[in-house]
């Protein structure tokens, strides 16, 4: 089974650029890091350098995550 992960933001960095970024996340996975995550709207839109999200684990996670590196070759 799967653990829930702990991503920092970065400069800059909203929540659903986050979970793309880091775990291949789309938009549909926000409200359910929110709610794992109470205060975090709080902080407005774009997150403070060094805030700390926690990713609940879900099978749609892992298996987003062993698509990003996948090797994609567009020429034989």
């Amino acid at each position: 089974m799967a653990e829930a992960r702990k991503l920092v933001a970065r400069q800059g960095d909203k929540l659903d650029l986050m979970l793309w970024r880091d775990m291949g996340l789309g938009a549909s996975e926000v409200g359910r890091v929110l709610r794992a995550n109470p205060g975090l709207a709080d902080l407005g839109p774009i997150l403070p350098i060094g805030t700390i999200v926690t990713v609940p684990a879900t099978n749609t996670a892992q298996q987003n995550a062993t698509r990003i590196h996948a090797t994609v070759k567009l020429w034989d």
